[in-house]
């Protein structure tokens, strides 16, 4: 058995879990999520948790067995908890600032980039160079993220543009000047 798979999920207090048919909806203090399980999953309430279980051992229900159980996981801490991705710009004059709740990046174009908030993403801007995405959705908050660094990817000689806080940039050395023939 998958020990993800089989490993019951906690539901904190505050947290509503109803699953009917194929059907599971998270709601919580911060919002509410839901998901369609696959038929060869099946989802038990016991007290303050659930247990996820598979009807048969093909290869492929496996899979879907621990998947299914970390998403729903991850809805559950999404609505009681929530989800956050800090990015930090890094370069000669790279700022981030709030129009509205648009995330607007000026980081060496000609013009700013602006970038909207999908539906239950907000951007917090800290100082001039800190963008967090928060948001209840694990998926979506870290797409998000992806979306905003993906405006200007760090570079690998000055280490210049947006990188997730903690992110490990491998630098590389630039052009070593080189002794033309005649120089002692």
């Amino acid at each position: 058995m998958s020990r993800i798979g089989k490993s019951p999920i906690n539901v904190p207090d505050g947290v509503k879990v109803e699953a009917s048919d194929s059907i599971v909806v998270v709601s919580g203090a911060k919002g509410k999520l839901e998901i369609i399980l696959p038929q060869t999953i099946e989802i038990k309430k016991e007290e303050k948790h659930l247990v996820l279980t598979r009807k048969n051992e093909n290869g492929s229900t496996k899979a879907l067995h621990g998947l299914f159980r970390m998403l729903i996981a991850n809805m559950v801490t999404g609505v009681s908890i929530g989800f956050e991705k800090t990015l930090e710009l890094s370069g000669v004059g790279y700022r981030a600032a709030l129009q509205g709740k648009n995330l607007s990046l000026s980081v060496g174009y000609s013009h700013p980039v602006e970038i909207p908030p999908p539906n239950g993403i907000t951007f917090v801007v800290e100082g001039q160079n800190k963008v967090k995405v928060i948001g209840i959705d694990k998926q979506l908050v870290g797409q998000v993220a992806a979306d905003v660094r993906a405006v200007r990817e760090v570079e690998p000689y000055k280490g210049k543009g947006i990188k997730y806080i903690g992110e490990q940039v491998r630098r590389k050395a630039g052009k070593a000047a080189k002794a033309g023939p005649g120089a002692a």
